[in-house]
């Protein structure tokens, strides 16, 4: 089946050709405590790595905005702030949600800042960039790369930074998985 290409970098897969989520696969939250990603299972979830101080930033208020528009449905955003970048994220988490939830209404989940690339990733990047189909597989390039989970737990899409989650590509793909 195979990879099609979208617009922008942009890349999804179709159906049967990506490993699924390991079920135990834990992420830190803000307030510092472990979390489940198996409290998503069965929804689609877009997961972002992001900073505040980045030129990308205001797509804060995109991921914002997808959110509200698909929650209802079961889209879930999940924001992960990382400092790999140019020292573009140098907050406490408590400082990270304080600046997303007043500057750009962030209601979406932000969890606890970690690396999202090297050898000392958090596990959940190291499964979105190493275990998903090799067209889709290779480190965060940087700030608010997007990744789209589907509800069967496999890596429906990745789109670099420069991709608005706003975008026709995104939009379609999030469409696709919530059915």
């Amino acid at each position: 089946m195979g990879i099609i290409t979208a617009l922008y970098g942009g890349r999804t897969r179709r159906a049967g050709t990506a490993t699924q989520l390991a079920a135990g696969l834990t992420v830190m939250s803000g307030g510092g405590e472990a979390a489940s990603l198996s409290r998503y299972a069965g929804v689609p979830f877009l997961v972002v790595n992001t900073a505040s101080q980045c030129g990308f930033t205001r797509q804060y208020d995109a991921l914002e905005e997808l959110y509200q528009r698909y929650k209802e449905r079961g889209l879930v955003v999940l924001g992960f702030p990382s400092n790999d970048f140019a020292g573009q994220e140098p907050g406490t988490d408590a400082q990270i949600s304080e600046f997303c939830r007043i500057n750009h209404g962030v209601t979406f989940p932000l969890f606890a800042k970690g690396p999202v690339t090297g050898p000392s990733k958090q596990p959940l990047f190291r499964w979105l960039t190493e275990g998903g189909p090799t067209d889709l597989r290779g480190e965060v390039r940087w700030n608010f790369e997007k990744f789209l989970v589907g509800r069967d737990g496999k890596l429906a899409g990745r789109w670099r930074p420069w991709v608005s989650p706003l975008s026709r590509s995104i939009r379609a793909a999030v469409e696709r998985e919530l059915g």
